[in-house]
């Protein structure tokens, strides 16, 4: 997107942009901005590609990942998720490679739940959201940044216990969970007829 380009009820136009540094996994711009009211200013982003954070729930129970998190330097509990640092085609292909690098999981159905920005004040990259089930083992095949991760099978009261407590307080997986349950309320309460054809056809985990 050309960041002098905006939607309706836009409050801020872009009076230039410049990127200012990019590695393997990340631009930054810093955009000098004009807001509504009369104010000049600047606003710094950071562009990553689109990414996916996998569900994957099976017989009761939910498969986390956990890892040391260099920015907050703390070991994190959280649903697999990530991206391949280029542009996204097929959601689904990236959520089931996910599945796979990080867990080491085939899931028989993945059913699309939505996306989710990712820290919106700053960075500008989408979240897909996909709901895994029908869980088959096989090898994990993680990059060289996943070197130190663990794979955790929680039930889903001890997981979401975990997060009441504040075990778990990645926003993402907060977020996709919240989302899931959603689905998942109106998913039980829709007739068979109402329901999208790649919905109806599966059971709910």
């Amino acid at each position: 997107m050309n960041p002098a380009e905006g939607g309706p009820g836009r409050t801020i136009t872009t009076l230039s942009s410049r990127e200012i540094y990019r590695n393997p996994w990340m631009r930054l711009r810093e955009d000098q901005i004009l807001r509504s009211n009369g104010k000049q200013g600047i606003y710094g982003v950071v562009e990553k590609d689109d990414a996916a954070i996998i569900i994957p729930v099976d017989r009761g129970r939910v498969w986390l990942v956990e890892q040391f998190r260099y920015t907050i330097e703390e070991r994190a509990l959280e649903l697999p998720q990530g991206g391949w640092e280029m542009e996204v085609e097929n959601p689904e292909e990236l959520a089931r490679g996910e599945l796979k690098e990080e867990i080491g999981l085939i899931a028989a159905q993945m059913t699309y739940l939505g996306w989710l920005w990712i820290a919106y004040g700053f960075t500008r990259q989408k979240h897909h959201v996909f709901l895994a089930s029908g869980l088959t083992e096989t090898e994990k095949d993680p990059d060289p940044e996943e070197h130190d991760l663990e794979v955790r099978s929680l039930t889903i009261d001890e997981f979401e216990a975990k997060m009441l407590d504040g075990t778990i307080r990645d926003n993402c997986t907060l977020a996709a969970w919240g989302l899931y349950l959603l689905w998942k309320k109106r998913h039980a309460q829709a007739p068979t007829s109402a329901l999208p054809q790649a919905i109806s056809s599966r059971e709910t985990p």
